[in-house]
C-alpha cells in the first residue's frame, strides 16, 4: 500500500515554553460557561488572590485560552435554547444586550411537501402526501406545509433564546476578558497536546512559517509548548487536540462518533414588508428530503438566521448541503418570506449527532473534556449550546473545589469533583432520555420520527432498535443512487466530464434527476462561490501547513463516489490528477465535513477515514455566523 501523506515532523528542534495553571483549548459555549464561572472566582472583592498560581507567586492562577479561528465570534450558528443553563449564569440576561438575540415568542413545526417531484421518497410518504393534498381543506395546510397543530413538550422552546452564537462568544468573551483573570488568544491554533506517561501537561501551539506540507521554510518559528497543570480541551467535534485524545487513550466501551451532520446556515436580511415577528422560530422537515430538517429563526429589526441539517443516515453520496440550503429557501411556504431579502452572512459546521455515545473519557491525568465534543449534545431536543455551556459550568465549580482542597487535577481527583458533578445534572439524565432517540432514521425517516416519538414521550424508555454505521459502510455508489433515474453509464459520463472541469458533480447529476435549476437573483441565490466571498470572507494565512491531508492516495485513487469533493461546504476540495482530490485552504471553512464523510476507512482502524482534519488557521470572517 503507498505510503501514507502524514505531515513529517520537524528535525529536533529547541522551542520556547511557558507554564501556565490552566490552559484551554477552543472558545465556544463549553470554554466560555468554564471561563466565566472560573473567573468570578479567582480573586476576592478586594481584588486579591482568592488561590495563589503554581507558577506565579503570589498572582491568581494564570488562565489562558487558545482559538483557532481569527476572532472569539467566528463561530457558525444560529441558536435556539431554553437557555436554562444560560439563564443560571446570567440571572439578570435581558436579550438586548446580545445583538441578534430575542425570546422565542412563536414555534411552528412545518411538514414540507416536495412541490418539484424530485425528492427520494419512500411508499409511505408518497401516501401521505397524496392523502394531504387531496384533504387539505381540512389541514392546516398553506403553500405546500402542514403547520403541526401540536408541538412535543421535548421539541418546544417556547420561552427560551433565539441568537448568533458568534456574537454571543464575542459578548462572553468581553465580559471574561474584561475581569483581568483570564487571557483569551483567537487565531492561535493548538496543534496537539502533550502527553507524558498518559499523562497531558499541556498543549503545542502550531508550527509558524512552513510550507503547505508543513516543511521549514525561511522565518520557520516553531510552535510554543505550554506546560499546565490542567488543559480543557472544547474544541469541538473534529478538534484537533479532542481526536488526538480519542485516538490515544480510546473511547469508553460502546461508544462511538459515527453519526455526524452538517449544518449550513445562511443570516438574511428580510424584505421591509415581510411580517415575521422577532422570536419567531420554523422547525421543517420533509423537504428537499426527507431526512433533512431546517430551521428559521427570527431576530430584531427583520433579520432572519436560517438552514439545514444534512445527516449521516442520509444514504446519498451527493450531500450537498448547500445546493439542498437553496431548494429548501425557495419551498413555497418559506419563499413567500425570503423573496426579496439578501443574504448577510454565511457559513457551515459539523454537528457531533452521536449524544451520549459520543461521550470520550471526560476526564484523566491533566486533562478534561467539556461542549460538544465532550458528547453533550441533546439527539432528542436538538439542543447543544445550553448543555455545553453547563458543562463548562461545572468543571469550573470542580476546579474550584479542587483549588480549595488544594488538591492535584488528578483523573480521580477530577472524575470526583466535575465527572460525578455531570453525571448528577441534567446533562446526564436527559442525555440517557435521548440516547436511543435517533436510532430509527437508520431504518427509514418514518421509523425515525415514531422512534424520536416514543423515546420522548417515554423519557428514553421506549425507542426503535437500529444499528448505527459509519458513512463510509452505508453509503451507495453513484450508480446505486442513481439507479431508476440515470442511467449508470451516464452517471459515469457526467463524473467523467465534472472531474476534467475540476468541479463537483452534484448540480449536473440533481439536475440530470429532475431537481430545478436554482434560480440565482444576485442578492440572496447566489452561487457558492459568490457566497465565499459575500457572506463570510474565507482567508488562509500564509506560513502554516495545509488542515486537510487524504492519507493514502491509492485509496483516493479506488474510491468511485468522491464524497469529499461533493460535500465540501466551500467547494474547497475538487477534482485532483490520478483521482486523489485536490484542497485549497483559502476556500476552506473548516466545517469538517470531508472527516466524516470519506468513503474510504483505514485499513487499521475502521473508525478513521483516509482524512485527516488538522490544527490550522484561517475560515470564515463573520461575527453573525
Amino acid at each position: 500500500m503507498t505510503a501514507p501523506n502524514i505531515e513529517q515532523p520537524q528535525p529536533s528542534i529547541e522551542r520556547q515554553g511557558m507554564d501556565v495553571d490552566i490552559v484551554c483549548v477552543g472558545f465556544g459555549p463549553a470554554t466560555g460557561g468554564f471561563l466565566t464561572t472560573l473567573s468570578r472566582n479567582l480573586t476576592n472583592a478586594d481584588g486579591t488572590p482568592r488561590f495563589e498560581s503554581a507558577v506565579a507567586p503570589g498572582m491568581p492562577p494564570q488562565v489562558i485560552c487558545y482559538e483557532r479561528a481569527d476572532d472569539i465570534g467566528f463561530g457558525v450558528s444560529g441558536v435556539v435554547t431554553r437557555g436554562r443553563g444560560l439563564r443560571a449564569s446570567f440571572p439578570d440576561l435581558d436579550p438586548a444586550q446580545i445583538p441578534t438575540a430575542a425570546a422565542v415568542t412563536e414555534e411552528r413545526v412545518l411538514y414540507l411537501l416536495d412541490p418539484v417531484g424530485a425528492s427520494r421518497r419512500s411508499a409511505t410518504l408518497r401516501l401521505g402526501d397524496a392523502f394531504i393534498r387531496a384533504f387539505k381543506w381540512m389541514l392546516p395546510y398553506e403553500h405546500e406545509a402542514v403547520n403541526l397543530p401540536y408541538i412535543p413538550p421535548f421539541l418546544s422552546k417556547h420561552g427560551g433564546l433565539i441568537f448568533s452564537l458568534g456574537q454571543f462568544n464575542q459578548w462572553v468573551g468581553q465580559q471574561v476578558m474584561a475581569t483581568g483573570a483570564v487571557q483569551v488568544w483567537p487565531g492561535t491554533p493548538v496543534a496537539k497536546a502533550l502527553i507524558e506517561q498518559d499523562r497531558v501537561a499541556g498543549v503545542r501551539l502550531l508550527d509558524q512559517g512552513v510550507d503547505k506540507q508543513g516543511k521549514a521554510e525561511a522565518g520557520f518559528m516553531p510552535g510554543m509548548d505550554i506546560r499546565a497543570a490542567l488543559t480543557v480541551v472544547g474544541d469541538g467535534p473534529v478538534g484537533t487536540v479532542g481526536q488526538q485524545l480519542d485516538q490515544h487513550f480510546g473511547m469508553p466501551p460502546g461508544h462511538h462518533t459515527r453519526d455526524w451532520a452538517v449544518g449550513m446556515k445562511m443570516v438574511v436580511n428580510l424584505r421591509e414588508d415581510c411580517d415575521l415577528k422577532p422570536g419567531t422560530v420554523f422547525h421543517t422537515f420533509g423537504y428537499p428530503e426527507p431526512e433533512i430538517f431546517g430551521f428559521m429563526y427570527v431576530y430584531p429589526d427583520r433579520v432572519a438566521s436560517l438552514g439545514i441539517f444534512v445527516p449521516s443516515w442520509f444514504d446519498s453520496p451527493v450531500r450537498t448541503s448547500y445546493r439542498y440550503l437553496q431548494h429548501w429557501m425557495t419551498h413555497p411556504y418559506l419563499w413567500r418570506y425570503l423573496e426579496g431579502g439578501t443574504l448577510r452572512s454565511w457559513g457551515a459546521k459539523t454537528l457531533g449527532e452521536s449524544g451520549k455515545r459520543g461521550e470520550p473519557w471526560l476526564v484523566g491525568n491533566g486533562y478534561a473534556r467539556v461542549g460538544e465534543g465532550s458528547g453533550t449534545t441533546n439527539l432528542l431536543t436538538g439542543s447543544g449550546v445550553d448543555e455545553a455551556w453547563l458543562s463548562g459550568v461545572q468543571l469550573a465549580e470542580g476546579v474550584i473545589e479542587l483549588l480549595q482542597a488544594k488538591k492535584p487535577f488528578t483523573k480521580e481527583n477530577l472524575e470526583e469533583a466535575y465527572a460525578k458533578r455531570r453525571r448528577a445534572s441534567w446533562i446526564e439524565s436527559e442525555g440517557r432520555e435521548a440516547e436511543r432517540a435517533r436510532d430509527g432514521f437508520h431504518h427509514g425517516v418514518v421509523a425515525g420520527l415514531v422512534g424520536m416519538g416514543l423515546a420522548g414521550f417515554t423519557k428514553g424508555k421506549v425507542a426503535i432498535p437500529g444499528q448505527t454505521l459509519a458513512p463510509h459502510e452505508r453509503l451507495p455508489s453513484m450508480e446505486e443512487y442513481y439507479r431508476g433515474k440515470i442511467p449508470a453509464d451516464e452517471v459515469r459520463k457526467i463524473q467523467d466530464a465534472c472531474a476534467a472541469r475540476g468541479v463537483s458533480a452534484h448540480a449536473a447529476l440533481m439536475e440530470c434527476s429532475g431537481w430545478p435549476e436554482i434560480p440565482y437573483d444576485g442578492k440572496l441565490l447566489v452561487s457558492q462561490q459568490d457566497a465565499l466571498l459575500l457572506g463570510g470572507k474565507v482567508q488562509a494565512p500564509a506560513g502554516y501547513a495545509d488542515h486537510v491531508a487524504f492519507l493514502y492516495p491509492n485509496l483516493c485513487e479506488s474510491c468511485g463516489t468522491k464524497v469529499c469533493i461533493e460535500v465540501c461546504s466551500g467547494q474547497a476540495i475538487t477534482p485532483g490528477p490520478k483521482g486523489v482530490p485536490a484542497f485549497d485552504r483559502e476556500k476552506c471553512v473548516h466545517c469538517g465535513a470531508c472527516l466524516w464523510n470519506c468513503a474510504k476507512s483505514l485499513p487499521d482502524n475502521p473508525e478513521r477515514t483516509n482524512i485527516e482534519f488538522r490544527a490550522g488557521t484561517g475560515g470564515l470572517h463573520s461575527a453573525e455566523n
